[in-house]
């Protein structure tokens, strides 16, 4: 019976979903255009869910980690979001404006234009790391373009998935948005959208691209990767390490843009390690405290032991940043620590490390940093410490990324008029700001007939004089 039971539960989370994506396909269909008016209203409605239950929210975020400082939330998640959706109300009217193109010479006298449509019903997936940003950012967007949203938040995100569920379904008819608590993601990914927006791991990337291939539908990846560090010969390393461990240990090191990896001239390194050493304890004198993040459950704490001793194992030293910290098996509290003399058949240098562990390595020139960073997968992020342009531009032009954020790490994500994406194996497609707009939207083009075609004097049986216009055509320069 109680198999049975089970069984049915699913068969009613996978049915709830198709039967919300029937409600919004039909609501698309009846009203293909939300009028600006319309989309302004669902943002600001969208703004005021957030202001109003911003404590909620970091609390529904602290119980799904265990333990996240409040303040975190606030400013990786709150802030980012509300910023968001007040950047894009006050572009909307512009995105929205038809696009005057010009004329091909044999149609002077016609007009063009492209209109941004809606594509209609977005499927958005959102992770754990940062379950609100990562799932308002792409619905501002979405609702920008004008279209309707079906949500499914991380499996580890089920405290803030039932807060939001409850709070957008307040204000937000069912059929313009959905949060929908316990859908199965295989379920979720295989219904027919008109456009699915993933974040997560390049492996579940793969599914998902896979499961929407099946529909033809267009996707948008954003995965993760090894992001490098690189400190020049000339920039102030205290200052580099300042920067550089913030982001690192943000969220306990769990972000897909945080430095993977450190590189500096051999030289420098013993310095950055003492500056490390330093800055961390007046940062985090307690980690087992809340204010630095949990892991996020026991599989991922586990997993990054394992790659710590791996690279113990093989001959790395490992630097605890915080002497007195202890790890915290059922806190999932893991201390901050440096990696040095890694090398490239160590786990932490081979996959995504997803925590608070950062491996430094040395170089002679830049040559080899230009060709270590380009013979790996293209990262999502690229962070550069320089003061001189040319080598700033050196690297910028000799590799590729998702983004690049220079003499500091991933601040380019928090720049709405900056589109945000990766490529290769860090993603496809972008969005934010205008290019979250576009992204949502189909470029419409739409060509009006002249009055006076001339394209009638073209029209068979073909004789000499046509041949001597379409020759006059040819020779014609512009």
């Amino acid at each position: 019976m109680a198999q049975t039971s089970q069984l049915r539960t699913i068969e009613t989370v996978e049915n709830e979903a198709q039967r919300v994506w029937k409600l919004q396909r039909e609501a698309y269909l009846r009203h293909p255009y939300p009028s600006y008016e319309e989309r302004l209203d669902n943002l600001r409605k969208l703004d005021r869910v957030l202001v109003a239950n911003r404590h909620a929210i970091a609390e529904a975020i602290n119980a799904d980690f265990g333990h996240r400082a409040f303040e975190e939330s606030m400013i990786a998640e709150l802030f980012t979001s509300v910023d968001g959706i007040r950047d894009a109300t006050r572009r909307l009217k512009k995105w929205m404006a038809p696009q005057k193109r010009h004329v091909s010479v044999l149609f002077a006298s016609g007009h063009n234009r492209v209109i941004p449509m809606p594509k209609g019903v977005v499927g958005i997936v959102s992770p754990w790391n940062y379950p609100l940003f990562l799932t308002i950012s792409p619905l501002t967007s979405v609702l920008a373009a004008g279209n309707r949203a079906m949500i499914k938040m991380a499996a580890n995100s089920q405290h803030l998935c039932r807060l939001l569920a409850d709070k957008l379904g307040a204000v937000f008819p069912e059929d313009v948005v959905a949060v929908l608590p316990g859908v199965r993601g295989q379920d979720f990914s295989a219904l027919p959208y008109d456009h699915l927006i993933f974040t997560g791991s390049a492996d579940a990337g793969r599914t998902v691209m896979k499961a929407a291939a099946e529909n033809l539908t267009p996707v948008t990846l954003e995965l993760g990767g090894k992001s490098p560090t690189i400190i020049c010969h000339d920039f102030d390393i205290d200052e580099a390490a300042s920067r550089i461990l913030y982001a690192k240990f943000l969220n306990a090191g769990q972000t897909c843009l945080a430095p993977d990896y450190v590189m500096l001239p051999e030289p420098r390194r013993d310095a950055f390690v003492a500056a490390a050493r330093r800055i961390m304890p007046a940062r985090y004198p307690d980690p087992g405290s809340s204010q630095y993040t949990s892991v996020i459950d026991a599989r991922a704490y586990r997993r990054l032991r394992a790659a710590r001793d791996d690279a113990r194992a093989k001959g790395a030293e490992i630097v605890p940043l915080v002497p007195s910290a202890s790890f915290d098996d059922e806190l999932r509290k893991f201390p901050p620590h440096l990696i040095l003399g890694v090398t490239d058949d160590m786990i932490v240098m081979q996959e995504e490390i997803f925590g608070p562990l950062l491996p430094v390595r040395t170089y002679r020139n830049l040559d080899e940093v230009i060709a270590y960073v380009n013979g790996r997968d293209r990262p999502l992020g690229l962070y550069v410490f320089t003061d001189d342009a040319a080598t700033a531009d050196r690297l910028l032009y000799a590799t590729l990324s998702g983004g690049v954020t220079i003499n500091n790490c991933m601040l380019h994500v928090a720049q709405h008029d900056l589109p945000f994406g990766g490529i290769g194996a860090s993603g496809m497609g972008q969005y934010h700001g205008h290019e979250g707009f576009l992204e949502f939207s189909k470029l419409r083009p739409v060509f009006t007939n002249p009055r006076l075609p001339i394209l009638d004097l073209f029209y068979p049986p073909y004789t000499r004089r046509h041949r001597a216009i379409l020759d006059f055509l040819i020779r014609f320069k512009r």
